[in-house]
This record gives C-alpha cells, structure tokens and sequence, in this order.
C-alpha cells in the first residue's frame, strides 16, 4: 500500500464513523497531510453539518500550512450550495495545491463539477485512490442516485432446519415467533439504526406486531412501512405508534395523522416497484426488508435486491413456512453465541 493508498484508507476509516447519521448525504471522510504528517482530518458528521472537508480544514492550527499540503478525500468535493456552501470553494480559497480524490460523486448537482472547478484553479487533482473501496463505503448513495431506487438489504432468520415461521393461527398473533438469541437481537437493531427504512408484509406486521424501532441499541429510528392494500391493519398494532413515521402502503387513500402516512398506489400494477418509487422520492436511500415470505419471494423474484442478511439459529420447526430460497455471493460471516449471521451480495 503507497501513501496515498494509506490516507485514503483513513478517509475511509473517518467517513464510517458518520454511519447512521448523515443520510441523505453521503459518507466522507478527509485528511489533509504537511509533508507526511497528518495535520488535520475530519469526517461529515450530521446532515446538515458541515462537511468532512470543512472539519479537516477548521482542525488544522496554522491556515499558512494549507499552501503546502495535500487534501485527500473519498468523495469528490461538492460544487453547489445545499444546506452548507461548496467545499471545493473553500479549498481553492485556502490555496491548497493537491487534492486526492477517492471517487467521483455521482449526485447530478456535483457529478465532475467538483474535480473541474479546482483543476480550473491550477490545483493539482487526482482520482480513482481506492476507487472501488470508497464506492463500497457509499453503496446505498451511488445505489440510489444511479439506479434511481433505495438500497435494498432483505432479512431474515430462520431455524436450523430451514424454516422462518409455524403454521400459526390467530390465537398465537400479537409476539414474534423467536428464532435467535439476544445478543443477535442486538445486531438487528444495530443494522436498522444505520438503515433509512424498514418494510413488512401484511402477514408480518399482523401476526407478530412488530415495533421495528432500535430500542436495544443507540440510533436514530428508521422510517417504518407496511403494505396493507386493503387497510384491514388494526390501528392498535404497533406500527401506529407514532415512535416513528410509519407508511402505509395501499389501494384505498393518501392521507397522513400524526407520524402515519398513507400512501395510495396502482391496484392495477405490480406493487414493489411503485413502493421503491415513492421512497425515492422520499430521498430513502436505504431499505431493510423484513418480510414476511411472500413479500420477500417478490422481490427476490423480480431481482429487486442487492444484500441479504440471514441469520441461523438452533432451533428446529420441522414444519411451518420456509425460508425464502436465493443464491448471492457471501461477504461476511459473524457468530452471536449459537446464531449464525451470513451477509451476501446479489450477483
């Protein structure tokens, strides 16, 4: 690993610890280096906040040393104003000579912008450091702007034996059936406070009342949504809580009360997609999929999905409702006492 291979490694490390907050923005992290030593680095912390370039800039005590530095970045300097004015500005005013550009930003108002408007002021840029490692870092941001939906991760547990649920009657509604253990809980809502939503299945949100919260651990809520074309859903479950906004997917209205928001889509077109349309324009970059089985073999039928979290536990059904059955690419494997969680990516 070269230099700037290892400053930009630690952009990456930076950008991840914004995880969970910075949605609809991206993670970024950045470094700025006098001479092999790191002067001063920062990471965007907060939509809304400044960004990682300006808490780089702010942390390094003599301004004059910018003169003679190199920036690295793992997103492409942004070129407008949002909610914060364009870095790429303020780099060219502190007259830094080089910037180390991990990727280009594929948001349509920045896209290039960024990586001209400092080459236009004699700054020396150079890209595609780590190119495919920071994309990584950000697969829901440049999922959502290239392919124009949310990332979408589908979840589950299921037994040893391959099954996600009992034959349940009415009686048994109202608990999950548990498959896993505490401590795999808590990953579960580790993983949900770093994702933009949740979506469940009629089925799902009725026989076991999900909260679909973080309350076993630290974070923010994600947005909660449910499909209930025929509004049948009671208003007691949970769901309607208002701990979080909660959409309603249906056939019947658009309307909204307090946190809950109906949302009315096309009985005569296929649903899942006109869903993933409307948490676009929603700016939803990231969707967990927590069933139930039809809702998941939807989306798994039609290709509409890009991780699959499966967590194992030791238990045994015998019968009941399998598991959905799809192949990906595994990436990850972690063990939480007895329960197995595997992490794959859609070929």
């Amino acid at each position: 690993m070269d230099l700037s291979e290892k400053y930009m490694m630690r952009c990456i490390e930076l950008a991840r610890l914004g995880m969970g907050h910075v949605s609809l923005n991206p993670l970024v992290g950045c470094v700025i280096v006098h001479r092999n030593k790191i002067i001063g680095e920062g990471y965007h912390r907060q939509y809304g906040g400044p960004h990682a370039e300006v808490n780089a800039i702010n942390e390094v005590t003599d301004h004059q040393l910018l003169k003679e530095s190199t920036l690295y970045v793992s997103l492409e300097p942004c070129a407008h104003y949002g909610l914060t004015p364009p870095c790429s500005d303020l780099i060219v005013s502190k007259q830094i000579p080089r910037v180390i550009i991990g990727t280009s930003d594929p948001f349509t108002e920045v896209a290039g912008r960024g990586i001209e408007k400092l080459r236009n002021a004699g700054i020396e840029v150079e890209t595609g450091i780590l190119e495919n490692e920071c994309r990584e870092l950000n697969k829901r941001f440049f999922t959502y702007h290239e392919k124009k939906r949310p990332y979408i991760i589908l979840k589950w547990a299921q037994t040893a034996d391959g099954y996600i649920d009992t034959e349940r009657d009415e009686k048994d509604f109202g608990t999950p059936t548990w498959i896993t253990g505490g401590n795999a809980l808590v990953m579960v809502h580790k993983i949900r406070s770093e994702e933009d939503a949740i979506l469940v299945g009629t089925n799902t949100a009725q026989r076991d009342n999900p909260s679909l919260t973080v309350r076993h651990w630290s974070g923010r809520n994600p947005v909660r949504a449910v499909i209930d074309k025929k509004l049948r859903l009671s208003r007691s479950l949970n769901l309607f809580d208002s701990q979080s906004e909660t959409l309603i997917f249906n056939y019947e209205k658009d309307g909204k009360d307090a946190l809950n928001i109906w949302v009315k889509v096309d009985s005569h077109v296929e649903m899942v997609p006109q869903i993933l349309d409307a948490m676009y324009e929603k700016k939803i970059l990231s969707v967990i999929v927590e069933g139930g089985k039809q809702l998941l073999d939807a989306i798994i039928k039609m290709n509409y999905w890009d991780e699959m979290h499966v967590f194992t536990g030791s238990k045994f059904f015998v019968h009941g409702i399998k598991a959905p059955h799809v192949s990906g690419k595994l990436t990850a494997e972690e063990w939480f006492d007895t329960d197995n969680l595997k992490i794959f990516r859609n070929h």
